[in-house]
């Protein structure tokens, strides 16, 4: 249960960054900031699976650059559940998308697997 609300929380987190950064994603508020990282959850681990798989033939033609639409489809559709979470268009949930998962990939770096910050040694 804790790895899942830290999941979450890394995605309320990188939602707020995302919505600071790209013009066209606007966010009115902590509720539709929390409800719409749930939700975008929900979409990536419910719908996604089933529309790549029924997208896959468009994947192979397009050699995987289709995944980056159905990414951007998968936003746009979050926002079309929540009230007070808005993306306007296209580009701007690709934008977004991309920046939401640097931005979610660089905070699980930094929290590491067990939830917390860890210091990162390099040993030269």
């Amino acid at each position: 249960m804790r790895g899942l609300v830290v999941r979450w929380i890394v995605c309320v987190v990188a939602l707020h960054l995302t919505g600071t950064i790209v013009r066209g994603i606007e966010i009115r508020g902590l509720g539709p900031l929390l409800v719409a990282a749930a939700v975008i959850g929900l979409v990536n681990a419910l719908v996604r699976p089933i529309l790549f798989v029924l997208t896959l033939p468009l994947t192979f033609l397009t050699f995987g650059l289709f995944v980056f639409v159905l990414n951007a489809f998968m936003l746009l559709l979050a926002s079309s559940l929540v009230p007070g979470f808005e993306v306007r268009g296209f580009w701007p949930a690709l934008w977004g998308w991309l920046l939401l998962s640097l931005f979610t990939f660089a905070i699980n770096v930094l929290i590491g697997e067990h939830g917390r910050i860890e210091v990162v040694h390099f040993r030269y």
